[in-house]
């Protein structure tokens, strides 16, 4: 029998004498001072040793037995068990080296490769708040309170198709919500049924470059243009070809000279990334002449259409498209927020049943929840309600950035206004390095993207990347002043 003379009871204390019998018997026991198969006192016994009601102890008894701490024996009496609960989530290490040792040369070429590829330019986490990082909305601007409510709704009435395994194409009402507002915003030909919704817009690339090529096929990449269309290409062993953009977006004729075979043309057309044009009207006609003609598909990444300031915009390639050889991708987080990881693309009728599938051996399907939220802000008019208020404050937000850079920096660099998107191009005077800028930058806590960073073989000029959505008037002016300094 086990004495329990050292158990430590605070009558004073909130905490009720049940649970600090417990803790101070399950310390007792990790701690060791309570050995494996010692036999613990009868709860009349140790009622009576500490000055409790035997209720008091029986319940604190029941708690250890019930999570593995005790175990008792018929006829017996109660015991310390002998393999406690932690033991169960703790690994035992066998003799042999501390650190497993895995060579590179395991891998398979496709894994080589694989860990080879940058799918953007950032290497290291980079604080929210720091500008000018691209990519970022207004998280200050956003609905938040809205989105909590529409959540909470949810989750008290959600019917069983949210919560349970999804359609890997996507939560239906979903579906029918993005088809309809991008037919009344974007012009694109399409039904519920054609939208297959991803984990953002990168694994619709991912998806096209894998069903649509072989290992082997050559594709045309906007030069300079955007990495992870290029990464989604070299991941499907796909030779990515740089075609030079001019005034007006990806060279139909250079592309021609450079590679007329080659099966797949990946473009942005409505706002070019990074240097920000917009495709004419010639422009998208010879390119899809050139996909009817060589029997090739064309990815259109449409990831920012939502902010225009200026004149109406283009209709989407994928609406001018009469063969259905466009696959269109469009992403949330640019308008909502990029955490959601959820995005789109619109495939040809023949062609859904296999992006399903593959979609369907990737991850599943889509979380369903974030869905749920997402149709119902959709359906409800807070999406679009929320697309004019960005469009307002980011317009305001570049007004003061193309103020700033020309009250601080004017003999050093070139801008002015864009018609559209989160990021404004910088241009340098002189022959100043955009990367030597960028590292300089960082170290004074400014985030500029350099331009020669996006190009293969074009030397573009050199200008930086500038993102203003996500940062107040205030935050833009300081870190103007910022780069002012070490220009």
């Amino acid at each position: 029998m086990v004495p329990f003379i050292a158990l430590q009871l605070d009558r004073r204390s909130r905490v009720p004498l049940q649970r600090q019998l417990y803790d101070e018997i399950r310390t007792a026991i990790l701690s060791g001072r309570l050995a494996p198969g010692a036999r613990v006192p009868a709860t009349r016994v140790l009622a009576s040793d500490t000055g409790t009601s035997r209720n008091t102890v029986s319940g604190a008894f029941d708690q250890l037995l019930s999570e593995g701490y005790l175990e008792g024996k018929v006829g017996s009496g109660t015991y310390v068990a002998h393999m406690l609960p932690e033991d169960l989530l703790r690994v035992t290490r066998q003799p042999g080296p501390s650190r497993p040792v895995v060579a590179r040369a395991c891998l398979s070429r496709r894994g080589r490769m694989l860990g080879g590829i940058p799918a953007s330019l950032r290497s290291r986490e980079i604080a929210t708040e720091q500008a000018f990082r691209t990519g970022l909305p207004a998280f200050d601007e956003f609905p938040r309170v809205l989105w909590a409510r529409l959540g909470a709704r949810l989750l008290r009435h959600a019917p069983s198709a949210v919560l349970t395994y999804g359609d890997p194409a996507g939560y239906r009402p979903l579906r029918r919500a993005i088809a309809e507002y991008l037919r009344a915003a974007r012009g694109v030909n399409c039904s519920a049924e054609q939208v297959i919704v991803t984990a953002g817009s990168q694994q619709a690339l991912d998806l096209a470059a894998r069903l649509l090529l072989d290992p082997g096929d050559a594709a045309w990449v906007e030069d300079p243009g955007y990495l992870g269309a290029r990464g989604a290409l070299r991941a499907a062993g796909v030779r990515s070809i740089p075609v030079p953009v001019d005034s007006g977006g990806l060279s139909v004729v250079e592309g021609e000279k450079r590679a007329p075979e080659a099966r797949l043309a990946c473009v942005t057309p409505s706002h070019q990334y990074p240097l920000g044009m917009t495709m004419p009207l010639s422009r998208r006609t010879s390119l899809l002449a050139w996909a009817r003609r060589h029997r090739a598909w064309i990815v259109e990444d449409d990831y920012d259409s939502e902010f225009r300031y200026s004149g109406r915009p283009l209709q989407a390639l994928q609406g001018l498209d009469p063969i259905g050889c466009v696959i269109y991708t469009g992403t949330f987080s640019k308008v909502l927020f990029p955490s959601l990881r959820l995005g789109y693309m619109v495939v040809p009728e023949s062609l859904v049943d296999t992006f399903v599938s593959a979609r369907a051996l990737a991850d599943r399907h889509p979380p369903g929840l974030e869905q749920a939220i997402v149709a119902e802000f959709l359906a409800e008019g807070h999406f679009a309600r929320h697309v004019r208020r960005m469009r307002t404050l980011y317009a305001e937000r570049q007004e003061a950035l193309v103020a700033a850079l020309g009250r601080e920096l004017a003999g050093a660099i070139e801008t002015s206004p864009a018609e559209a998107g989160m990021n404004l191009t910088a241009w340098l005077r002189g022959n100043a390095s955009d990367l030597e800028l960028s590292n300089k930058a960082a170290r004074v806590g400014v985030v500029v993207t350099p331009v020669s960073a996006y190009a293969l073989e074009v030397k573009p000029r050199p200008g930086l990347l500038l993102g203003y959505a996500a940062f107040s008037t205030r935050q833009i002016r300081e870190a103007v002043r910022k780069l002012a300094q070490i220009f």
